[in-house]
């Protein structure tokens, strides 16, 4: 609440004004902390370096780092090393149990795929484009 944040809140992407928020209170009590952060960051930077480089799609990068970020997690989980702040693995289900869920809740992801995923896109006259925001 120091004046001196106030006065860079437009410089730093809403970092302040999130933590002066009630929004803040609905992420989970681990604080600034990420379980094991040095290896779950490698395996970010190895799906991100296997996803760009071609050597998988960008979904299987996705899902191969999901499922090497559920062993890290899972051995904290089953060590107890965190306490009550440490990771609490669901129950593995597929996409449409998990939209079903978000869709109770009120939340938007994650959702189901569609059919035309990739529509063919089009070119927007920018001058159009301009005129449309004041609308």
């Amino acid at each position: 609440d120091h004046p001196s944040f106030t006065e860079r809140a437009p410089k730093l992407g809403g970092l302040i004004e999130f933590y002066r928020s009630p929004a803040r209170l609905q992420w989970s009590p681990t604080g600034t902390n990420v379980p094991d952060y040095p290896k779950l960051a490698q395996l970010w930077w190895q799906a991100i370096g296997d996803a760009s480089s071609g050597a998988k799609s960008a979904q299987e990068a996705m899902d191969s780092l999901c499922a090497e970020q559920e062993k890290v997690l899972g051995r904290l989980e089953r060590a107890g090393v965190l306490g009550d702040t440490g990771p609490k693995l669901a129950d593995e289900h597929d996409l449409a149990y998990w939209n079903a869920e978000a869709v109770k809740a009120g939340n938007l992801a994650p959702q189901l795929k569609i059919d035309n995923e990739k529509e063919k896109p089009i070119t927007v006259n920018y001058d159009e484009l301009v005129k449309s925001w004041s609308k």
